[in-house]
């Protein structure tokens, strides 16, 4: 099949990005009426629908999720080839990541990196959920996982380590000597299946349903509060709480770390690969993360 007409699949290009054919024709100057004929054009060309026309939303068929975002990525990569090269000068860079990476080791270390950059606009937001560039206002993304995900130029940063923290206090309390001896004590959102699988490294006899209720957090950052506070033994990343370990608030009673196979990487689309912004911001993540062995 030949490429399709360019003002068809441009159109299709916003409408699928937008999810709205009101703002994919204000953003092209055109008419509704005519991004509607754009679209269906392409539609009769392929043989099937690309939207499904509800009563106050779109949403894309099958078939038109599939062609949106190859033909979305394609957009990016040419805005990026005819973008004033000046015009990064200017522009913001948007940040989204999960919360304890944000909170723990990215915060303190951006100011450095805007006062690098005092030209650049920096802002970070935090979510534990896929951005989706092609609909969202996000430049890159850090996402928690094994890699792989389609559409995307993906850089490792650093492996996810785990290992039992919990307030001196607490430790005392209970004669914590050896692995067995946590079983004696809260262990929070004991739910984690990482609380298995260290616990199988350690040599400790481990059952992964909790025989009494048991305090859950969303995130580490508010578990390791909780560990401080001598409410229960967190589950944490060491190089993230390195100040609580180094004051004394929390200690790490074993010197075994543990990893499942998920690492923190670096992602934003193919098309942005040659973006400025987002090569200073590689490059002052990769060589935070060379100083800060862990």
């Amino acid at each position: 099949m030949s490429i399709p007409p360019l003002a068809a699949l441009r159109a299709f290009e916003a409408v699928a990005r937008h999810l709205s054919f009101t703002r994919a024709a204000e953003e092209l100057g055109m008419t509704q009426a005519a991004v509607s004929y754009q679209i269906r054009l392409l539609e009769e060309r392929l043989g099937t629908p690309l939207f499904l026309r509800k009563p106050r939303e779109i949403v894309l068929t099958e078939t038109g999720a599939l062609f949106a975002r190859p033909t979305i990525d394609a957009f990016d990569m040419l805005r990026e080839a005819y973008a004033d090269p000046s015009a990064d000068s200017v522009s913001t860079l948007s940040i989204s990541t999960v919360p304890t990476f944000a909170g723990a080791w990215l915060s303190p270390r951006l100011g450095k990196f805007q006062m690098n950059h005092p030209n650049l606009a920096v802002r970070l937001e935090t979510s534990d959920n896929l951005v989706d560039f092609g609909r969202e206002d996000i430049t890159v993304a850090i996402r928690a996982g094994e890699g792989g995900w389609p559409g995307v130029e993906e850089h490792c940063l650093m492996p996810i380590e785990y290992t039992p923290m919990l307030s001196p206090a607490l430790a005392r309390k209970h004669a914590v000597h050896e692995p067995a001896d946590l079983l004696k004590l809260p262990l929070l959102d004991r739910v984690d299946p990482n609380w298995a699988v260290w616990m199988r490294e350690a040599g400790v006899d481990f059952w992964e349903t909790p025989p009494r209720p048991g305090l859950t957090l969303s995130t580490d950052l508010h578990e390791a509060r909780a560990a401080l506070e001598g409410y229960g033994v967190a589950l944490l990343t060491p190089r993230f709480f390195r100040f609580e370990l180094a004051t004394g608030s929390l200690i790490q009673p074993f010197p075994l770390v543990a990893r499942n196979g998920r690492s923190f990487w670096l992602v934003y689309p193919k098309g942005r690969r040659n973006r400025p912004a987002i090569r200073k911001f590689r490059a002052f993540l990769l060589d935070e993360i060379a100083c800060d062995p862990g």
